[in-house]
């Protein structure tokens, strides 16, 4: 007889659990429950469902008699034997299928699923979830151990779903995960979540992190998305687009899109409208070229999402009485445009990881770049090549070989274990096989298109995932080193020690070295790397060749224009360092592309003046009001603006390079001005570039108009010397001459005497730790250093203080 209304056994409804019956209802449903209960009324959506208990399964095999014939199954199983794996996996899981569920669990069931279709329509379609009793513990995320079955409809579907999760406990993956991990195979029970379907066949979905999944840092969202159902994106079938989002300035209402890539998102999963051969209710499709080259998500959506883990965040962080950054599934629902929560569980790679260390990988020398993906990690690892065209030859990996294939998911995660290092044609940032990469510690470059068809088994590669966002498969085994710092949390030195930084992708890693800000972002790393674009090319796109206009477009893609593109984008890659290293200040220098180098950039060839010697021409203050260029410098103003004002990353600090005289410096603060950056206005502070001997002879007619100087040491021994730096052919002079000294000095006096900021961002300190402890006595504020020399340069600073202090010399 079926069971009354609120009167089950073997079903809890999402209402009624919470993350304390974890060992009733897995870590899954445990948190799907938490979250419906206590996240709803905060305008989290999240579906409606019920969840069968471990108690229910534990009798189903009892029932069946089966408990002692699948431990018997496993008792003498080696998982690194492939094969005997595979066999055992298949045996239980065909002992499991083929056994009927008990009567009395069958009808709570039935009757909790007519109980959703009451809320949502009769035979409602439903996501048909595992959640394993051991699952997504701080030390283990068990991602796509066990399976997911979408768009069931009807009861008889429902349990047949049911016997089919219940069996994919002992998937192969499942099995050697718990064994790698140290759990008795008897200690883990299955729940099954039945879960109101979210139609994102319609609309899209993705997987979010509360922190950086690379670096772990932790005052970002990651978001990823793509069309259709999410198990693409959480399999790495397909690249997704990808989003991260500021917490902190988010909170205060601003809109801190820092970053954002476009995926290629080829394929999508959709339902197949009916059940096909073999049981399918889901069926690939390829996505439209339109829908490829544009963002999934509006930016609204994307802040919405972030609103929504923060707030998951918050909440599991305030239930653990500790931080607890959050790995979370999303879907959007086609036909009403609402964004709902699937799943949520803790981060387990970053979030036990010691603070106290940072390890970086540093490639002595590049090669041939054989292919590129998406980097997992921070590492590079080297083997020989093992391509593997089929699953089934995956037991041909050997220990310490790079594992090539079109793309891994957990049922790998055995051959994954003993790989050097992984590559794949398909997948992103966030989908299972990254997630075990990194659980690993096992670098992976991933979505690289064609590597299996480029590399050949046997090849010597060298995988380096530490060269930021890009990740490079390289032909033969190339020098490296490796380097621990340790990271001290004790007393700073006065003279603030700052850091270098041109390339966003390593912002967030690099933030973790103890540092006093960024002495030094340059725009033109992000214009010529991530935009690539000249700015005229992108205001005139019309006008452009059909050769450029199809580079241009192709560039531009996912955005409404080449111009907005390279405002945004520009905007995005400063907004990435800036959020790395908030609250702290990041001096961002306006473009000093000399006429030569602008010329190379996509469309610059026709508007770059030919000079003779261009380190000494069309450059810095001078070219900006320039009519030729007055244009392309508003959209530099405008990106800062948006950083600043849009994003509230009020930690910028605009410094302009390169000014000859007073007035020069007078009409670029002017034409700031009228493009929203009007110096003293909202806390914005100018500093002048301090590297023509003028700029020390006239300090105090320069620092009339600015917040403060920054020592450019690598121009200033230039024109104080009479050196070309590009040429070889004179040697021997170098920043250490007194010359270059005494000019320094006097800068420094006089802004000590103004009472205004005084910095160094050129080379010289990185490269002569003499002239690093002479700056601190003449008391610099401010040394900013290559990101290798701050750790070993920090030391020597506080070194020298100590040494002043005492009146002695170091």
């Amino acid at each position: 007889m079926a069971p009354k209304q609120g009167q089950f056994r073997y079903i809890r409804r999402f209402r009624e659990i919470g993350i304390g019956d974890v060992a009733v209802v897995g870590g899954k449903n445990a948190s799907l429950g938490e979250m419906y209960r206590e996240l709803t009324d905060r305008g989290v959506r999240v579906p409606n469902g019920f969840a069968t208990t471990a108690e229910a399964f534990r009798y189903h095999l009892a029932d069946s008699a089966l408990t002692d014939r699948i431990a018997a199954a496993l008792a003498d199983l080696d998982v690194a034997d492939v094969d005997a794996l595979a066999a055992t996996g298949a045996h239980i899981r065909e002992l499991i299928g083929n056994a009927e569920l008990p009567d009395d669990l069958l009808d709570e069931i039935a009757t909790a699923y007519e109980e959703l279709g009451e809320e949502c329509g009769d035979d409602p379609d439903v996501a048909v979830r595992s959640s394993a009793t051991a699952e997504d513990l701080p030390d283990a995320s068990f991602a796509g151990q066990q399976e997911t079955y979408l768009h069931i409809r009807g009861i008889r579907p429902l349990l047949d779903a049911c016997r089919k999760v219940y069996a994919s406990l002992y998937t192969d993956r499942a099995i050697a995960y718990r064994v790698h991990k140290g759990f008795e195979h008897t200690a883990v029970a299955l729940s099954i979540g039945v879960q109101r379907m979210v139609r994102s066949d319609l609309g899209a979905s993705g997987v979010m992190f509360t922190l950086d999944t690379e670096s772990g840092f932790r005052d970002v969202v990651l978001i990823t998305a793509a069309w259709g159902l999410g198990e693409y994106v959480v399999q790495g079938t397909v690249t997704p687009d990808e989003y991260y989002v500021f917490k902190p300035t988010l909170a205060s209402g601003r809109r801190p899109i820092v970053r954002r890539q476009l995926g290629e998102k080829a394929h999508k999963l959709v339902y197949a409208g009916s059940e096909m051969a073999g049981g399918a209710t889901t069926v690939d499709v390829e996505v439209a070229a339109e829908d490829r080259n544009r963002y999934t998500l509006s930016d609204d959506q994307v802040l919405e999402l972030a609103r929504y883990a923060v707030a998951i965040e918050a909440h599991y962080s305030a239930r653990n009485d500790r931080p607890m950054p959050m790995d979370v599934e999303w879907a959007s629902d086609g036909p009403s445009g609402d964004l709902f929560i699937i799943q949520a569980r803790p981060e387990t790679v970053h979030a036990g990881r010691p603070a106290h260390e940072l390890e970086t990988y540093r490639l002595e020398r590049r090669g041939e770049v054989l292919v590129r993906g998406k980097s997992v990690g921070h590492r590079i690892g080297q083997g020989r090549a093992r391509v593997i065209a089929s699953p089934r030859d995956m037991n041909t990996v050997e220990a310490g070989e790079v594992l090539v294939t079109d793309i891994t998911d957990p049922d790998w995660e055995p051959v994954m274990k003993r790989s050097a290092a992984i590559v794949t044609n398909r997948g992103g940032r966030t989908c299972h096989a990254a997630i075990v990469a990194r659980e690993l510690g096992i670098p992976a470059v991933v979505g690289t298109g064609d590597g299996t068809a480029r590399i050949a088994t046997g090849a010597e590669l060298t995988v380096s995932c530490a060269e930021g966002d890009t990740g490079y498969v390289y032909a033969g085994a190339l020098p490296f080193r490796t380097q621990v710092h340790k990271l001290a949390t004790g007393a700073r030195p006065r003279t603030h020690v700052m850091m270098n930084v041109g390339d966003p992708d390593h912002a967030f890693h690099l933030a973790r070295i103890p540092n006093d800000g960024v002495g030094l972002a340059r725009m033109e790393f992000i214009i010529s790397n991530l935009i690539r674009i000249h700015p005229a090319a992108a205001l005139g796109y019309a006008d452009l060749s059909a050769d450029a206009r199809r580079l241009v477009g192709t560039i531009s893609a996912g955005y409404a224009t080449p111009r907005e593109f390279y405002v945004e984008k520009l905007a995005e890659g400063i907004g990435t360092i800036a959020a790395a290293f908030h609250p702290k200040p990041v001096i961002v220098r306006l473009s000093d592309f000399k006429s030569n180098e602008y010329a190379a950039l996509i469309g610059g060839d026709a508007c770059e003046p030919r000079e003779e010697n261009p380190m000494i021409g069309f450059r810095g203050a001078s070219r900006y009001p320039a009519r030729q260029f007055a244009q392309c410098f508003a959209l530099e103003c405008e990106a800062l603006r948006r950083v600043r004002v849009d994003k509230g990353l009020e930690n910028v600090i605009v410094m302009v390079p390169f000014v000859r005289t007073p007035a020069e410096g007078q009409r670029v603060l002017e034409l700031m001005a009228t493009h929203g950056l009007e110096r003293g206005r909202d806390g914005l502070k100018v500093y002048f570039m301090c590297e023509i001997p003028t700029n020390c002879l006239r300090a105090d007619a320069f620092l009339d108009l600015c917040d403060g100087y920054s020592i450019g040491s690598n121009d200033l021994t230039q024109l104080t010397l009479g050196l070309d730096r590009d040429s070889a052919l004179v040697t021997g002079i170098d920043e250490r001459d007194p010359a270059v000294h005494m000019l320094m000095e006097m800068a420094i006096a006089a802004c000590r005497r103004r009472g205004k900021y005084i910095g160094i961002c050129g080379q010289a300190p990185s490269d002569y730790p003499e002239i690093t402890r002479w700056l601190v006595q003449q008391g610099i504020e401010s040394i900013s250093l290559n990101p290798d020399s701050v750790v070993s340069m920090t030391e020597l600073v506080l070194a020298t203080e100590r040494a002043r202090d005492a009146g002695t010399s170091d």
